[in-house]
């Protein structure tokens, strides 16, 4: 039960504070832009800009996100309540994903994508790599500033690599490389086997890890360990 309402409650919070309008807008002018680009640019524009934003908003707004609870204690809430760290990560999770997976459908479908199915996997394997690591970083840092600061070689480590090689000047084993797994499929080409099973593996390493920095803020806002 928890597991449903915790995703209306993060997607209440944010439209709250004006991600849901934001994205509302940079839909239509993303689509826009893409709509007036050659027909041979469109399908790698499109790819892009899902992958740089709508994919990667965990990594962006988490901190933001994060930092705006513990002002409001509300993380201090959540320590002494019945929730428990894997329903909070998760609700983190499926609430951004689910924005995600609307933008990249429309920018999709204005580019008039084939393989869209593949667009929406890739997208969602992208959301919950960036908001896991969002959520990791955003958990650790102190301030706003300080979480800019440590998100740009996580960026660095992952934007930079899928945009090489959706221009496909990477070597090969790189496509086993989980971002730029995420970007084969956001860019309909699908990916191997063994990539796949690469990119899953690491967001089980991610989940677990945010999961115990959840627990960690949690003890140090609320004074106990659920």
């Amino acid at each position: 039960m928890r597991l449903r309402q915790l995703p209306l409650w993060e997607l209440k919070f944010q439209a709250r504070y004006g991600i849901h309008f934001l994205y509302g807008f940079l839909t239509a002018l993303y689509a826009a832009v893409l709509v007036s680009l050659p027909s041979s640019w469109q399908k790698n524009a499109a790819a892009l800009l899902i992958f740089s934003d709508p994919a990667a908003m965990g990594l962006f707004f988490m901190g933001a996100i994060i930092l705006l609870e513990k002002s409001q204690r509300v993380t201090a809430g959540f320590a002494v309540s019945p929730i428990k760290a894997w329903e909070y990560v998760c609700s983190k999770v499926l609430s951004l994903s689910t924005i995600a997976l609307g933008v990249s459908a429309v920018l999709g479908a204005a580019v008039k994508c084939s393989r869209l199915s593949l667009v929406l996997l890739g997208t969602f394997l992208a959301s919950v790599l960036f908001t896991l690591l969002g959520l990791i970083l955003a958990t650790r840092a102190q301030s706003l500033n300080h979480f800019l600061l440590v998100s740009v070689p996580v960026e660095l480590l992952t934007f930079l690599p899928a945009v090489l090689h959706l221009l496909g000047i990477t070597p090969g084993w790189l496509s086993l490389y989980p971002a730029n797994v995420c970007m084969g499929f956001i860019a309909g080409r699908g990916c191997s086997a063994a990539g796949l099973v690469l990119t899953t593996a690491l967001i089980g390493l991610l989940y677990a890890a945010a999961r115990s920095c959840v627990l960690n803020m949690w003890t140090g806002d609320g004074g106990v360990r659920l």
